[in-house]
């Protein structure tokens, strides 16, 4: 692999990356996301652009850039499917040896992939992501990095990441570079509509290290539409949803590798069970799970900083 879009055997044909671009009513950000794969500083790429059923003037945006360079292929459904069955679109139909993901309302560093694929020549079976600057709806910088945003600045990110991915998701989806056979069966679970892409991460840890670049190669856009912009009734919705399908899978991951988890995974598995029922107004319930942290790992420190989960609650009379 060589920068400028050289490949190491001049006859190739398929291109050495797919980037995938799911679509959906971003007509404000669309065109700066694809315009900031189409200016990467290695080119040996094709962009697929899934739209998935957009209102606006998406498509019209996609089709116009599709019809200006061949580098990019375009799939329009007739209706929404959701960002699984997006992404798993945009997969199926990738030709490169390696997949990258960018969200249409994010944006890329000029030099993205060639960072990336640079990584790579030594070991391109590892599962690339970097850190991210965070933006606004202007694209003016927040000051923020992605893992700050998150409150994950001191999570691991690189190596055998499954137990950390279990502790929490500082994946940033839009910054992730993979090669497509490490796929192997796996993909996007179209039943999950919020934890998707963290539920994919938890799948392939188990089989592939990650490798995290510091710099950020990336910006992530902070808007009304989104986990860390929205806000009132219906980002509220969108979280209980989230915490549900948490849920979920945690408790498939604890009943298929209950003995590979250690104690300290458990405490904050079981911390984050806990308030997520509490939250849902199963206080009770949540209370229980709140203990078993504890019980689990005594010293760990995160099992206190779930909100309305400590000594106070403890003491609440009508929760014992």
């Amino acid at each position: 692999m060589k920068n400028g879009g050289q490949c190491e055997h001049e006859e190739r044909k398929m291109p050495v990356v797919s980037v995938v671009m799911p679509s959906f009513n971003h007509e404000e950000f669309i065109s700066e996301a694809i315009e900031s794969v189409l200016g990467q500083d290695f080119d040996d790429f094709e962009l697929i652009i899934v739209d998935d059923a957009s209102t606006d003037s998406s498509k019209q945006i996609i089709q116009q850039y599709a019809a200006e360079d061949s580098r990019i292929r375009a799939i329009f459904h007739e209706t929404n499917g959701g960002f699984s069955k997006t992404m798993n679109d945009g997969i199926e139909t990738a030709k490169g040896e390696f997949v990258a993901n960018l969200d249409s309302d994010d944006v890329w560093m000029t030099d993205k992939l060639s960072k990336q694929l640079k990584v790579l020549e030594q070991n391109p079976d590892l599962i690339i992501w970097a850190e991210g600057e965070v933006v606004d709806e202007k694209g003016r910088l927040s000051g923020q990095t992605f893992s700050e945003r998150w409150g994950t600045t001191s999570a691991k990110k690189s190596g055998d990441l499954w137990q950390e991915l279990l502790r929490t998701n500082c994946i940033f989806n839009s910054s992730v570079l993979y090669k497509k056979q490490n796929l192997g069966d796996a993909r996007y679970d179209e039943e999950v509509s919020y934890l998707d892409d963290y539920k994919l991460w938890l799948e392939m840890a188990r089989q592939r290290h990650f490798h995290y670049i510091a710099e950020p190669l990336a910006k992530y856009r902070i808007h009304s539409d989104n986990w860390l912009g929205g806000s009132g009734p219906e980002t509220l919705k969108r979280q209980r949803t989230a915490g549900q399908e948490y849920l979920s899978i945690a408790e498939d991951a604890m009943r298929q590798y209950d003995d590979e988890i250690t104690r300290k995974t458990r405490a904050v598995i079981f911390a984050r069970m806990g308030s997520i029922y509490y939250s849902a107004g199963e206080k009770k319930k949540g209370l229980r799970f709140f203990l078993r942290a504890v019980m689990c790992n005594p010293f760990e420190k995160r099992n206190f900083l779930y909100p309305r989960l400590a000594l106070g609650r403890m003491l609440d009379r009508r929760l014992i």
